[in-house]
């Protein structure tokens, strides 16, 4: 048993390899043209998955054996904090200074479909002027992060249902 095992430890570990992951994925999507494929770009939730059953796994083995339900979320939901700082501070410089063209072609996507829905030139406008402000390399940075920790949370939450492994021996 390491006792230098400890939540913190195991979360930043794995919020780091799970945020490099998700880098390196991203960096796949963007160069082969499929970042806008949002199939694909679903498959980020399978690598922050298994990072956190990883984690899970990875705190039991070298801890006590055992893991709680609360120590399981707190792990999961740090790992995700870890991976998405790092992926979002990642996607701002990727759009901000590379290549913005995702964000180009996803806000003329937007204005296509508010054309077919009808909309008036106006109304086009205005949305469109929301929508920019939004799109825009640190709102979308932010927006990422919180988005990897809410879902990490609650993947955090049914992961650990079934990964929790409870001592039977009561504590003192």
């Amino acid at each position: 048993m390491d006792t230098s095992v400890t939540t913190s430890s195991v979360a930043i570990r794995y919020g780091l390899i799970v945020g490099v992951a998700l880098i390196v994925y991203t960096l796949i999507l963007q160069l082969s043209g499929q970042a806008g494929n949002t199939s694909l770009a679903m498959l980020s939730y399978v690598i922050l998955i298994a990072g956190i059953v990883l984690g899970h796994n990875y705190f039991k083995t070298n801890g006590d054996g055992f893991m709680t339900m609360g120590q399981g979320i707190g792990i999961g939901t740090l790992i995700s904090l870890v991976s998405g700082v790092l992926s979002g501070i990642f996607s701002y410089i990727y759009i901000q200074f590379v290549d913005n063209s995702t964000v180009t072609q996803a806000i003329e996507e937007a204005r296509i479909k508010m054309e077919e829905q009808g909309l008036s030139d106006e109304q086009i406008d205005q949305a469109m002027a929301i929508s920019e402000k939004f799109m825009s390399p640190p709102m979308l940075a932010v927006i990422g992060i919180i988005g990897i920790v809410f879902f990490g949370f609650l993947l955090s939450l049914l992961i650990s249902l079934f990964t929790k492994k409870i001592n039977p021996e009561p504590q003192i």
